[in-house]
């Protein structure tokens, strides 16, 4: 039992407090450091503070039907006391941070709606007579303060404290100053949590956009002016003033990263970032964190909050590139960001909005992957909005100059080289080539020639398996000889399938290899392959 003499009032022990709150940088080493120094003044038994929050208990809340305004109470955020029950074990009713109280209800909701200094009894009370202080009497509280906490005349919450005795002489404009005190320290607290949150979406920002530009650079710009060129670029001039979800459709190295690019660049969201996420590269059991953030605590390893990419992308774009790889359980969450632009950090329960454009990229064949249910039909349909098909290199090939000359220009300026010739015949090498690896294989194969060539002519070493059979030069034709026969396109590509049919019945249907359809044919197997897709070929069945 606590004596007369130790009951004083310290003001050097609250001024020391007042210290300590005002350089705390976080609200919960702010509230740790208020309730435990408080509780260390010999006169007191318990310290709350409770502050303004959302209505988030109200299913639950027993006080639900005193409640004025459903959308927000009070919430114990902290508390910290000495019970009399002593080696009592299990959080004690006064530390129950599940607490909530409505506005007005009670002492505490009293002096939050009235901005004013409530004193009050405890331990001749009846239980229920005090709401959110039904703990007094058992405790043997005497007496208790309430003061609220405002900012700039803005209520924020209120704090208390409990005492087994009359309250100390010299206390009286205490309670004021440390109310008012808090209220600075708290909206310092959150300002400062807030700055520490971005400062870390800005460090996200600039590692995803390092990483874009550094796969970018295996593409280059948009550079060349064959017809397929051109159709894209109208299809991103079309699209990208639009909110509209893209799908970009291609074989890998074609150069979706770099339509994306272009779409977020010609877009109304092109002051804000550009976050590209390789869902190829994620483990599968991070993917929602990745996506979407987490708190600390949430699983193992989760040492502090993290923003995820759609937080980091806010106001700007998201690129998924390789969408087809998305677990089925994120492929719902991904739906729902899109249908209702919210999304949850992995163990938080506040929802957030996205205002982010999705753009997303695969080289797989999406609808077939809906057809064996391994991606959502209607996640599909909700990405597919305005598809964009990439051709492959060996599709434009009037580009290959221009190509080579910008990616000469780079290499030279990267590798810190002499600056090489390129010479017509080169050019005309690399335009007799069927490129499987797209643009990102020219782009190699540009780099290694320039290291070797040390300042001379370019000169390329290309797989024999993969070019294509040379053409037949044209002759003159002779004044007497019969014209040859032109051929419409419907024509000319039933020749092609004909031919394609003729070399693998000839090879016993045997696409790779030694003897192979793909090696008779000059062709590399990737692309006959797809050749063989695009005219549905298939060895029937014996």
């Amino acid at each position: 039992m606590e004596t007369t003499s130790d009951s004083r009032f310290d003001p050097n022990h609250a001024i020391q407090m007042l210290v300590d709150i005002s350089q705390a940088q976080s609200l919960e080493l702010l509230f740790q450091r208020l309730v435990e120094r408080g509780l260390q003044g010999s006169f007191s038994a318990c310290w709350q503070v409770w502050l303004i929050d959302k209505g988030d208990l109200c299913t639950d809340c027993p006080r639900r039907p005193l409640c004025p305004d459903q959308s927000r109470c009070l919430h114990l955020v902290a508390a910290k006391g000495k019970s009399m029950m002593g080696g009592a074990k299990g959080v004690q009713p006064y530390e129950n941070l599940e607490a909530r109280l409505p506005l007005g209800l009670g002492p505490i909701g009293e002096t939050v709606a009235a901005g004013q200094e409530k004193l009050g009894g405890g331990s001749d009370q009846e239980p229920g007579s005090l709401p959110g202080l039904e703990w007094l009497p058992a405790e043997g509280i005497r007496a208790f303060r309430t003061a609220p906490i405002r900012y700039k005349g803005e209520p924020l919450g209120a704090i208390a404290a409990f005492t087994r005795h009359d309250p100390p002489e010299g206390i009286g404009p205490w309670g004021k100053i440390f109310a008012e005190h808090l209220g600075t320290a708290i909206v310092n607290a959150r300002a400062f949590q807030e700055i520490q949150r971005l400062k870390a979406q800005l460090e996200l920002q600039n590692s995803y956009l390092q990483e874009a530009v550094v796969e970018a650079k295996a593409f280059g710009d948009l550079v060349g002016q064959s017809a397929a060129l051109r159709h894209i670029v109208n299809q991103i001039d079309l699209v990208a003033p639009t909110e509209a979800s893209v799908l970009i459709l291609g074989e890998t190295g074609t150069g979706k990263e770099l339509v994306a690019h272009e779409i977020h660049r010609r877009s109304q969201r092109k002051d804000g970032p550009l976050v590209r996420v390789n869902c190829a590269s994620i483990p599968r059991d991070l993917f929602e964190s990745e996506f979407f953030g987490h708190v600390r605590g949430s699983f193992t390893g989760a040492v502090k909050d993290r923003a995820g990419r759609f937080e980091t992308a806010e106001g700007g774009t998201i690129f998924l590139d390789e969408v087809g790889e998305i677990p089925p359980d994120i492929q719902n969450k991904l739906l729902r960001v899109l249908q209702e632009r919210r999304y949850e950090r992995v163990g938080d329960d506040r929802t957030r909005r996205a205002d982010v454009r999705i753009i997303a990229a695969t080289n797989r064949d999406l609808k077939q992957a809906v057809a064996a249910a391994r991606f959502r039909e209607d996640l599909f349909y909700r990405l597919n909005v305005f598809p964009i098909q990439v051709p492959p290199l060996r599709e434009r090939l009037d580009d290959i100059p221009s190509l080579a000359k910008h990616f000469l220009e780079l290499s030279t300026r990267e590798l810190k080289c002499v600056k090489p010739r390129l010479t017509r015949g080169a050019v005309a090498k690399l335009q007799n080539y069927d490129w499987p690896g797209n643009v990102r294989e020219l782009r190699n194969l540009i780099e290694r020639a320039v290291i070797l060539a040390r300042g001379g002519a370019l000169e390329f070493e290309l797989p024999v398996g993969n070019q294509p059979a040379s053409p037949a030069r044209s002759t003159p034709p002779v004044a007497d000889a019969t014209q040859p026969e032109i051929l419409t396109e419907a024509e000319l590509q039933r020749r092609e399938r004909d031919n394609l049919l003729l070399a693998l019945e000839k090879t016993r249907w045997k696409v790779k290899g030694q003897d192979g359809a793909a090696e008779l044919l000059g062709l590399n197997p990737a692309t006959l392959l797809s050749r063989m897709r695009k005219w549905g070929l298939k060895r029937s069945a014996v």
